[in-house]
């Protein structure tokens, strides 16, 4: 039975920066760590470059293993864009976790450090004010807010490299890490220790960091109940993958890569915002290890497309007596998988406009050629509540006073998209949790809703046990 002074559950960007943070008093011998997560190491969790560049212009990569989508080293961020974004106030609410916005600021240039020292390029798109101050105007005018963030860019192709190089550099300094181990219970022993029952034996730790990422939410739900973690209700986004013609957001990407426009419907007064824009990207289907599909989008540095993908996300919440937002959200996703026959949905915005399901005919009709091919034309007003649908109709026709023609009847829209953020611990400022010796990060923790913040809070949480161990400075 292995004996560790830290056990950190995740291996996505809040397990790994929580790594990085103990691992000078771990080369020291001051202190023993492991990270343990279910999934696989990064190189192990895609096609070979070569062939995933192929597979992504034949838009038929289904990213090989279903538990490589969100599990393994790099969590769900490995396989995506690698856009970071260099704001406290986008994804997540990191300002307030820490209680200010300079102290904030300060953590999240201390994240884009680190991820520059292991290799991500070493350039940022910063948006010029008179630019800025052009696209708050379109913005206002269409009744949305577009806040202006500073980005760092990898790619789809280096962020995995990225990861690797940090990795390498935690296991030098002698972190343990325990991949493709499931840990299936935790309990509180006698001397205070904490056991972990894993898939690969038992391991104890006197202090625990629970970062289990996106896909690790109902995970986190279940054993923070069992370990008396008090948790509130967390919210949940449902919406769609939008493809359009480059040309059609290339006045606003020149400006901003990945543009944050948030936006509140009138009739229901719901949240609705633009995440994760791939100019010249690809739309990938993503296969859970429950059976369901999804979509996701994509870039790369050295292979471009024609069209421009970004999601159009409905923030849910839910209030008594149903308050659990990941059995909502699975229900709506294996509907739609079963309407698409275990397929994403593509529906042109101009059927769903006029409630009718798209088919293979009208959808090569579009001006818009689809850059994922494995989907089944539908319709996704049968799979979403009226109130999603009606939600998005309206933002992407005030999208349009922004990015004119994207409210395009040619428009591409594929579905389900779904983001999954957990119940949120109650954490402390140093995020302990109300069972002692218990800290959370991430996204899976309800904690934070990107690989910039998600990174933040397993820093903090890390400080905070060293802290409690009598280390810190």
């Amino acid at each position: 039975m292995t004996e560790l002074d830290v056990a950190i559950v995740g291996a996505g960007p809040a397990g790994l920066f929580a790594a990085y943070e103990l691992s000078s008093y771990v080369a020291k011998g001051a202190i023993r760590v492991a990270v343990i997560d279910k999934g696989r190491h990064v190189d192990k969790r895609r096609c070979p470059l070569f062939n995933q560049r192929r597979k992504v212009r034949e838009g038929t990569c289904n990213s090989c293993n279903p538990c490589n989508i969100l599990y393994g080293l790099g969590g769900a961020g490995a396989l995506s864009s690698g856009t970071i974004n260099l704001r406290p106030d986008v994804g997540g609410d990191l300002d307030k976790l820490v209680g200010s916005w300079e102290e904030a600021e300060e953590l999240i240039r201390y994240i884009d450090s680190v991820f520059v020292k292991f290799g991500a390029p070493n350039n940022v798109f910063r948006i010029d004010s008179s630019a800025a101050s052009e696209l708050e105007r379109l913005a206002a005018k269409a009744g949305a807010k577009f806040v202006p963030t500073p980005q760092r860019y990898m790619g789809s192709d280096n962020t995995p490299r990225v990861i690797k190089n940090m990795y390498d550099h935690l296991v030098r300094c002698g972190i343990r890490f325990y991949l493709e181990t499931e840990v299936l219970d935790i309990a509180r022993a006698s001397d205070g220790l904490y056991e972990l029952k894993t898939s690969r034996g038992v391991l104890r730790a006197r202090y625990l960091i629970l970062a289990p990422g996106r896909g690790g939410a109902p995970w986190f739900s279940e054993v923070a109940r069992r370990l008396g973690i008090e948790v509130e209700p967390g919210p949940l986004d449902i919406g769609v993958r939008v493809e359009v013609p480059a040309y059609i957001t290339e006045p606003v990407t020149s400006i901003v890569r990945d543009p944050k426009i948030i936006m509140y419907t009138r009739v229901y007064d719901d949240k609705v915002r633009t995440f994760c824009t791939n100019p010249n990207g690809f739309v990938v289907k993503e296969l859970y290890s429950d059976g369901t599909t999804g979509v996701n989008g994509e870039s790369y540095e050295t292979i471009k497309s024609k069209n421009t993908n970004f999601a159009l996300l409905v923030t849910i919440k839910l209030t008594d007596p149903l308050e659990d937002t990941i059995a909502y959200g699975k229900y709506i996703a294996g509907l739609a998988t079963k309407l698409g026959g275990g397929k994403p949905i593509i529906q042109r915005f101009g059927d769903l406009e006029a409630g009718r399901r798209s088919t293979w005919s009208r959808v090569e009709r579009s001006s818009v050629e689809p850059t994922l091919k494995d989907v089944t034309p539908g319709d996704i007003g049968m799979a979403y509540p009226y109130r999603v649908i009606a939600n998005i109709i309206e933002a992407m026709k005030r999208l349009d006073t922004i990015m004119p023609g994207v409210a395009s009847q040619q428009t591409l829209l594929y579905a389900p998209e779904i983001k999954f953020y957990s119940v949120r611990a109650v954490v402390n400022r140093d995020l302990e949790t109300t069972a002692s010796n218990v800290f959370a990060a991430g996204d899976g923790a309800g904690l934070s809703r990107g690989i910039n913040v998600a990174a933040a809070t397993g820093v903090i949480a890390a400080r905070g046990v060293l802290k409690k161990m009598g280390l810190s400075s």
